[in-house]
This record gives structure tokens, C-alpha cells and sequence, in this order.
């Protein structure tokens, strides 16, 4: 069983947080739920199974997810958002010292036959466009070699 803290949303002075639950079991069927902590009531909003719950099974699902809800819940006002960043970017140093990190990711990628603005791009979690221009930013600093030859 798997809880996983989806989202937050803070409006005024209340808070409410959703959470992603999922029950596998060994013979291949599975719930997913989906829980809202409001305040202080808990609510199921959404549950899909595969292959569907009886009646009896939708009785029994509440004990099945009261636990593993409890333990997510409590802990949940106490971090206030979900424990992943919204976008998971590496960390990257700024100005001169990125730009040689920039260089450094550029020339490995060509060394080894990769692409290597895909290279920055993986390395800095930048796009494609963004990530150009941090490799513009380093041929202009001196860290690699100029792309054409200025007349």
C-alpha cells in the first residue's frame, strides 16, 4: 500500500490537501483512491479497482485505508505542501562558475558522440531554448571555442 501527498491548496485560513492512495495485492487487483483532508474530515472522493469491489469489499475498503490515511494525514499539516517540488530542477551555480559547468557538460557530450545541448539541457533542467543560451553565455565568457569565425 502506497500513500502519496498529491497537492495542497491554501485559501484563507483553511488548508486542504489530496492524497493519492493505492492498494496492490498479490493475486494483480488493485484499488486507488483518492483522499481529501479538509480541516479535520477526511473524505474519500474517487476509488477505482480493477477488477471492481463487491459491496462486501467496499464495506471492509474503509478499515483497509484508515491506517495508512492516518499516518499520512498527520504528518501532513505539519510539512503544509506536498514533499516534491512542483518541477524537480537540480541545483545550478549562477554567473561565472555555471558557465564553466556549462562548458564542461557541452565538451563531455561531444567527447562521448552525445548531443550535447541535450547534455546541458539534462544537466541544468533548463529547456532547450534556455539552455542555448547558456551555452551562448559560455562561448561569449571564453569556456568554449567561437561557433563562427567573425570577420
Amino acid at each position: 500500500m502506497s500513500v502519496r501527498h498529491a497537492w495542497v491548496v491554501s485559501e484563507g485560513g483553511t488548508t486542504t490537501s489530496w492524497f493519492d492512495v493505492r492498494l496492490a495485492f498479490a493475486d494483480g487487483a488493485r484499488v486507488d483512491a483518492l483522499a481529501v483532508l479538509s480541516g479535520a474530515d477526511l473524505r474519500v472522493e474517487d476509488v477505482r479497482a480493477q477488477p471492481p469491489l463487491s459491496l462486501d469489499d467496499l464495506a471492509v475498503l474503509a478499515e483497509w485505508l484508515e491506517h495508512p490515511l492516518f499516518e499520512a494525514c498527520v504528518a501532513a499539516p505539519a510539512r503544509g505542501a506536498p514533499t516534491g517540488a512542483r518541477r524537480a530542477r537540480p541545483e545550478w551555480p549562477r554567473g561565472r562558475e555555471g558557465r564553466r559547468r556549462v562548458a564542461q557538460e557541452y565538451r563531455t557530450a561531444r567527447e562521448q558522440g552525445g548531443d550535447p545541448v541535450l547534455a546541458v539541457m539534462r544537466a541544468t533542467g533548463h529547456s532547450r531554448r534556455r539552455s542555448l543560451r547558456l551555452i551562448g553565455q559560455a562561448r561569449d565568457e571564453g569556456f568554449l571555442t567561437p561557433r563562427r569565425a567573425r570577420r
